[in-house]
């Protein structure tokens, strides 16, 4: 994996702020492959540039589109922040081959998968306990990633709550969200994950609270 300057992504994920945050549809591998031209652009004016040319060769409504694509491009570029936060840090290797859509990194030998998700509607209040821990842990693991991108690996899922309710912002906030995994790292150990076993194999999964 290519490591990207996180400052620099977070000036750029934070141009997406001022528009509105919807899907308008369940994200598909059909419409992941329209808007796959997110992978190689991490700066948003050129976002913008290649979602004009996107519109117009397959002929689609322009909204939609725009919903779709930027939110996958923030999430995406996101994720590039947050996986080379973690790549810096020194108990973590990263892992070699980017298309390994199983795990990202290693921390001490121990491979994850990392997701940063939002804090669920369904939820009110977050008052970070162990017994949240897991009832979210076991939410996300049975409503996230499913086609193509759904499996059940160890997983690190790095959760964003703000208490004005815009949760998604605070994605572009790297520099909230560095404090935040370096915090996590120096203090991990495996015995505070949370432990299930899936098909015989054990999984280990933890959460990695930001809140603003």
């Amino acid at each position: 994996m290519k490591n990207y300057d996180p400052k620099m992504l977070e000036i750029q994920l934070k141009k997406r702020l001022p528009y509105r945050y919807q899907w308008g549809r369940k994200q598909s591998d059909k419409w992941d492959a329209f808007t796959s031209f997110i992978y190689d652009t991490p700066q948003w004016d050129d976002f913008i540039s290649k979602l004009k040319l996107s519109v117009e060769t397959l002929n689609a409504d322009k909204s939609s589109l725009f919903d779709y694509a930027a939110n996958r491009w923030y999430n995406f570029w996101s994720a590039m922040a947050v996986e080379t936060i973690f790549n810096s840090h020194p108990s973590v290797t990263h892992v070699t081959n980017y298309r390994d859509s199983e795990k990202d990194f290693y921390i001490n030998d121990m491979p994850f998968d990392h997701k940063t998700s939002v804090f669920p509607k369904h939820l009110k209040n977050m008052n970070p306990s162990d017994k949240l821990k897991v009832e979210l842990i076991e939410w996300f693991y049975e409503n996230q990633s499913g086609e193509k991108r759904y499996h059940l690996k160890n997983r690190l899922f790095v959760v964003v709550h703000n208490t004005n309710g815009e949760h998604w912002k605070l994605k572009a906030d790297i520099s909230l969200l560095k404090n935040a995994i370096e915090n996590y790292l120096e203090n991990y150990s495996l015995e505070q994950m949370h432990c299930f076993t899936f098909a015989d194999t054990p999984v280990y999964s933890d959460i990695i609270w930001v809140s603003k």
